[in-house]
């Protein structure tokens, strides 16, 4: 059976996307650090996992983010004109 690879352009399409969605998690994941988990001491899962919690909606309702325009993430998503895409 043969084998099936793709072409090489499209190789580095899929991994460019990946390189963009990482930078973003990846800032996601700093800022998640540096302004909620190192500034509290959890003790335990629980109240680590209430702290993320209020820490998310925080952030996706009142901390602004120049690349929506400083807008928040729900005001962003709320004025988006096109429906988004599902994941392939």
């Amino acid at each position: 059976m043969a084998k099936v690879t793709a072409p090489p352009s499209h190789r580095l399409q899929v991994n460019d996307c990946r390189a963009i969605d990482n930078r973003m998690i990846e800032r996601l994941w700093r800022s998640l650090k540096y302004e909620c988990i190192y500034l509290n001491a959890f003790e335990t899962g629980s109240e680590a996992r209430i702290g993320v919690r209020k820490w998310m909606t925080y952030y996706d309702t009142e901390c602004p983010h120049s690349t929506h325009g400083i807008l928040t993430s729900d005001k962003t998503y709320e004025y988006k004109k096109e429906p988004m895409r599902d994941a392939a």
